[in-house]
């Protein structure tokens, strides 16, 4: 005969199983958006509204892009001050950033706007030769850095944001250390976490066609937009759908 306290203790178990799997088909709240070369966290402002009005709690990294370490570290930092799970969001060397820092239980899912998906042990300078971009306007600086010229940065990085926004923002870019472009990944969270990547058609900074063999290669789901490298900035609401529709889907897992 079955005992009495075995049934009791299936149950038991049972329903912690049952517990369990409910906490993590919550819905995914938390959305943490990584930046690009040459920018900083305010180019995400209209995506950031975006999310914020639709009641996502948004966290903006300000990453240095010193080192690749201390990038994926001011991440994982967003991410341990959350509660519960997140979405990770990057833009461009932002894809690299949030694909070592996905591989962390508190990550529910990973979203590539025109960014690197990188496989492990590749570099971002790898992947930029595997398939080079259009623009010729990144040019290493005498102290170990890198920039964009700025009389290519508008037509090649910025295009479709206007005029004086982009001029400033060429003035103002962040300059990243070489050694974020040399830097190897160790861990690629897309092998576990679920992906979204949008493609930017229009890119000259990032070739589309690189972006389009990244995804491919890490089974991401693609959406295909209209638009300059800094698509996020130009066309927010098409971006925020995707994010919004990869916590929905990240919060089923």
């Amino acid at each position: 005969m079955i005992s009495l306290n075995r049934i009791v203790s299936s149950a038991a178990v049972a329903l912690a199983l049952t517990a369990s799997h409910a906490a993590f088909a919550e819905p995914i709240k938390n959305i943490v958006l990584v930046h690009g070369y040459f920018a900083d966290g305010s180019g995400w402002q209209g995506v950031a509204k975006i999310l914020t009005r639709d009641g996502y709690t948004v966290s903006v990294v300000q990453q240095p892009e010193t080192t690749f370490a201390d990038d994926v570290k001011a991440t994982q930092s967003a991410v341990n001050g959350a509660e519960g799970r997140s979405l990770l969001v990057g833009h461009s060397y932002g894809g690299m950033v949030i694909t070592q820092a996905g591989d962390d239980p508190k990550v529910a899912g990973l979203v590539y706007v025109a960014a690197f998906e990188p496989e492990v042990g590749e570099t971002l300078r790898d992947l930029t030769s595997k398939i080079p971009a259009a623009t010729k306007g990144i040019k290493p600086t005498p102290d170990g850095h890198l920039m964009f010229d700025q009389p290519l940065f508008n037509a090649d990085f910025a295009a479709g944001v206007p005029e004086a926004e982009a001029n400033f923002m060429a003035v103002s870019q962040v300059l990243p250390s070489i050694e974020t472009a040399n830097a190897k990944v160790t861990q690629a969270a897309w092998k576990t976490k679920p992906s979204w990547a949008v493609v930017s058609k229009d890119d000259r900074t990032v070739n589309p066609d690189l972006e389009r063999f990244m995804a491919k290669r890490a089974g991401s789901t693609v959406t295909e937009i209209h638009g300059s490298h800094v698509a996020f900035i130009v066309h927010p609401a098409e971006v925020a759908k995707v994010i919004e529709q990869a916590a929905v889907a990240s919060g089923k897992g």
